[in-house]
This record gives C-alpha cells, structure tokens and sequence, in this order.
C-alpha cells in the first residue's frame, strides 16, 4: 500500500457504520481518515487539522451538509468535498455542486465506488499542487533572472571601460555609462539602432557587424583594433561574439578602452630614441673614421701592441654605431612605418645577393656559406624586399658570427603548402633549450665561453621578429649546443595587409 503524504480525509456522517466502513477503505489505499458525526464537531477538526478532501453527509441532525459545505468554503476553497447522501434526486446533487462540491456519492456504496471517487479528487488535488509548485518555481526564476539582470547591469555600469552589446543585426542592445563617455556620445541616447549610429569608424562597425552575424565565431581570429576620434584621443577595442547553448550566434559584445596615454608614451619614447640617437651617431661615427686613419698610419716601437687597442676601441665603436641603428629600426617597427608597400619580389634573387654580400665575411673565418634553391621556380612574394633583406641579413650574418673557424652555413628554399620557406642552418655553437624562449627579447645574448667575445647588440633578432610579426610570416628555431641552429621562416606569399 503506497502511504499518500498530506493525504487527509475528513468523513463527517451521522451513522457510525458510514464512518467505520469509510474508514477501513480509504486506509487501505493510503489514506488517513478523521471522522466526525455532526456538522459543527467537523468544522472543528477542520479547524486544527488540515485535510485535503471531506467525505460529507447532507441530511444530519442539527447543522445539514449544505451549510456545512459553506462553511468549508468560506475556510478553504482548495478542500475538495464529496457529499454523501441517501436522498439521491438531482435537485440536491445541482445544489451541493452549485455550492462547491466536488463530485456526490450516494447510499449505500459499494468500496469501488468510495475508491474511484476519493481517488479521482486526490489526483486533482495533486495536479493543483504540481501547478501550485511550478508557477512558485517560474516566480522564483523570474524573481532571480531579475536580480542578476540587475547584477549585471550593476557591473557594467561600474566597469572602467566601454562595454556595447549588440544583437545577431548588429543592433546596439545595451552600452555601459563609460562607452557612452568614451565615444562622447548624449547621454540620453537610446539603444536600439545600428553599431554605426554609435561608432564614428566604418572599418570597425563592419568588424562588429561581422562578428554579431556569426563570421568569427573562431574567438582567435578576431584582431584588436585601433581607432581615434581626433589627434587628441586614441581607443582600442576588442570584439567577441555572444554564444548561445547551442553554440548560435546571439550578437557581439565590443570592449572599448581609452590607450591615449600608451599612444603618447610610445610618441615620447620614439622622440627620445631619435634624439638620443642623432646625437650620438655623429660623434661616434666621426671617432670610428679617425681611430681607422690612426690605425692606419702608426709607426713607432710598440706598434703592434697600440694598434691591439686601437682595433679595440674602433671595433667598440661600430658596436655603438650598430647598436643606435638597431634601436632606430625597432622604433620604426613599434611605429609601423619600418615596412613599405609590398612589391613583387623573387625570393631566390634577394637570397642569392644576400649570400653573396655575407661571403666576405664567412671567407674570413674560413666558413662555407652555400644557397639551395629548388629545380621549379618559385612564385613572387608580395612583400616588402626592404624587410626581407633585413630579416635574412640578421639571420645570416648570426650564423657567421655564432659559428666557429671552418664551419658551415646552408640558405636553403623550397614550398611548403601555400608559403615560401627559407631555412638557414649552421654546426655552429648552438643554443641550450632553456635560453630558446628568450632569444628574440631585446638586449638579450647568450653568453659563454665560446660567444662572450663576440660583439653584438641583442636586437638583431628582435628586429626580425617585429619584421616577421607585421608580415602576416612566421619563425621557428632548433637548436642543440655544439650542434648548431637552424632557423625556419614561413613567409606567405601575398603579405599582410597594412593596419
């Protein structure tokens, strides 16, 4: 027997029989049962125990079941009263029903009778609840969707930079105070409209149209980008797309932030490295010319021993002379402007002369230095040759420095799948794997036994990253000491479009 929880019946007739034999059904089937004999000792158990459905006879003495039924009524609509009664006539059943009742039994019944009838009430009752629960659940949902749209909104409209939402249209759906600040836009200005009646830059509405209509739904192909209102005001935004459970594309959300300070330091700092560097280039290269004339023209006893430090200080010079030229070169990189337009250039031509300036200096050390080239042409690069000369000349003449006496250097060029690569190899000193990572940061050189003498300014290969980077290319290194090193760099053969 399945034991009904809250499962309360109240049976209220005048003949103990009704009530014993009630009693013995409904319990059988999970119910428990309260009796009453008259219509006011009901109403009283009513009043303390809270049943779910009353059994209720119309003809009592004292107080009749009609008046009862309003009674209960008036406490509890929910209570769903079944009225028994030996006086069957259709006027009386109306009635007990116009007043509230939910269904009728007559005298005598059969259990089945008292089972399917009690039963039925129990289920709607049941089915009432159920409502009853999922409409307080829907409230609560509600209640809490309300709160945490006010949460949200809360963080937004405290957030430091700009914030803009817009829908699978490209519709501005919702802007925090400080977007509204940084595009100087009314502050009364509602939502609603296009990104474009909100942002003055085509170039960025089109990318946040873009992305609000699912093009980028990769997040790591949406690029930052830069934008200004005036020459006195510089912001950067970043793009996401807003997904849905099923991975749709519900809208953008755009990140704006004010980089107007960064932009002036960067100015500031270019100024200076111009400066600095002027001054500093003409007195060197004005003392490096007379330590070679000194050089040049010694005589006397100790000649070889003055001319030991002379070479010295002339080679400590053209370090100097090189180091402000590099600095000039990655401030020109950071500025964007170290790149020309890109022209169609042959890759094997540009190689070939490289490798056959550098051999002067690989002569010297008694080095090989040797250019692969494939059996099939290769496609023109649209580049800019100023950068690739760059690029491959640091990278070579790295090799020659940082391989020994009698060593070897391969320049080799081949495809791989839509990109030139170029390969330059030497079995040279080599780099351990734990400076790898740091090679490409400014100023920094490996240093050891067989390389502390070797002269250099650290920035060789921070140009050629920053170069590489504004290309669109790519640049791996392997290396193993005493082993040598090979770099490999994918170029693609249409550049990166200027930014």
């Amino acid at each position: 027997m399945e034991i009904k929880p809250d499962a309360l019946v109240l049976v209220v007739d005048d003949e103990a029989d009704i009530r014993d034999a009630s009693e013995r059904i409904l319990t059988r089937i999970g119910f428990h049962v309260l009796k009453a004999s008259r219509g006011d000792e009901g109403l009283a158990l009513l009043e303390k125990e809270k049943a779910s459905i009353v059994l209720l006879d119309l003809k009592m003495p004292g107080m009749d079941g009609l008046e009862v039924l309003k009674h209960i009524r008036v406490m509890d609509e929910t209570i769903q009263v079944i009225v028994i009664t030996g006086y069957a006539t259709v006027e009386t059943a109306i009635e007990a029903m116009k007043q509230g009742a939910y269904d009728f039994i007559s005298k005598p019944f059969e259990p089945d009778q008292l089972r399917i009838v009690v039963n039925r009430a129990w289920e709607k009752i049941s089915l009432r609840r159920e409502a009853e629960k999922l409409e307080e659940e829907r409230r609560r949902t509600l209640s809490d969707l309300d709160t945490e749209k006010s949460r949200i909104h809360t963080i937004l409209e405290s957030f430091p930079s700009g914030v803009v939402v817009t829908n699978s249209r490209g519709q501005v759906v919702l802007m925090n105070p400080a977007f509204r600040q940084l595009l100087d836009l009314d502050p009364g200005l509602k939502t609603g409209n296009p990104i474009e009646d909100y942002v003055p830059d085509k170039k960025l509405c089109n990318l946040v149209t873009e992305i609000s209509q699912g093009k980028h739904i990769d997040f790591d192909d949406i690029p930052d980008y830069e934008f200004s209102l005036s020459d006195e005001k510089y912001l950067m935004a970043t793009g996401q797309p807003v997904l849905g459970e099923r991975k749709e594309c519900l809208g953008a959300v755009l990140n704006v932030v004010d980089i107007t300070a960064l932009k002036l330091l960067d100015q500031l700092k270019s100024e200076f490295v111009a400066k600095v560097s002027h001054e500093l280039r003409s007195p060197l290269s004005t003392i490096h010319e007379q330590l070679a004339l000194v050089i040049r023209d010694m005589v006397g006893e100790n000649v070889a021993q003055d001319q030991h430090i002379l070479s010295r200080a002339k080679e400590k010079t053209k370090g100097l002379i090189a180091l402000i030229g590099d600095l000039l070169d990655l401030s020109r990189i950071e500025e964007g402007i170290i790149c020309h337009e890109p022209q169609p250039v042959r890759i094997e031509d540009l190689l070939a002369n490289i490798v056959d300036f550098l051999k002067t200096g690989a002569r010297k050390k008694s080095q090989s230095i040797s250019l692969g080239l494939p059996k099939e042409p290769l496609p023109e690069l649209s580049a800019d040759p100023i950068a690739l000369e760059s690029i491959f000349g640091n990278l070579i003449t790295n090799a020659i420095n940082y391989t020994q006496d009698g060593g070897k250097i391969q320049v080799e060029v081949d495809m791989a799948g839509i990109n030139v690569r170029v390969k330059i190899k030497d079995n040279g000193f080599g780099i351990s794997d734990k400076y790898l990572d740091k090679i490409f940061e400014r100023f920094y050189r490996v240093k050891d036994d067989k390389t502390r003498y070797i002269t250099g300014t650290g920035l060789g290969l921070p140009i050629v990253k920053g170069l590489i980077d504004s290309m669109g290319a790519l640049i791996n290194v392997e290396s193993a000491p005493g082993k040598g090193t090979e770099f490999t760099v994918l170029l693609p053969i249409k550049a990166k479009p200027s930014e």
